[in-house]
């Protein structure tokens, strides 16, 4: 039985990665570059990179598709251009890469290490007003938050 760290592991061979700071420098020379990030709307709305949209993972699929409710033309009409699929931690984003490839969009990355590694990297953060994020603040908002009983039971 595959587990998530083994879809992650396998998505990796197949999805290339970008760094924070790979992407800081294609942003200042590609123009047409598409910044996704597969967030859930309410983590979004509290902070993005610049310039990024939403599609939320659970919905990609149908959104890289005409005639469904989620369609977004963007993205259907978006298979040549290039896209970085953004998420908090670059697993989601990793996942949903995979997929965009497997849908037959031919360049596609995932950032590597997400917003966390974004604002590690100390880059511009925006709420949804288009108001700077405060790096601390950002921190926090992107900090893990699994519950004790979201955790491995000692023993197993």
């Amino acid at each position: 039985m595959k587990r998530y760290l083994d879809l992650l592991a396998d998505a990796r061979t197949r999805v290339r990665e970008l760094a924070p700071w790979d992407l800081r420098e294609r942003l200042a020379r590609e123009k047409d570059l598409l910044l996704l990030d597969v967030r859930e709307p309410q983590e979004f709305a509290a902070l993005r990179i610049p310039g990024s949209c939403n599609v939320p993972r659970g919905i990609l699929e149908a959104a890289c598709e005409w005639d469904f409710e989620e369609t977004d033309p963007v993205l259907v009409t978006g298979r040549d251009r290039p896209i970085v699929v953004i998420c908090r931690s670059g697993y989601r984003s990793l996942l949903a890469a995979d997929v965009m490839q497997q849908l037959g969009f031919a360049r596609v990355v995932s950032l590597r290490a997400g917003l966390k590694g974004w604002n590690d990297f100390d880059q511009r953060l925006v709420d949804a007003a288009g108001e700077p994020v405060d790096a601390d603040l950002a921190e926090t908002l992107l900090a893990s938050k699994v519950r004790v009983d979201q955790r491995r039971p000692r023993g197993s």
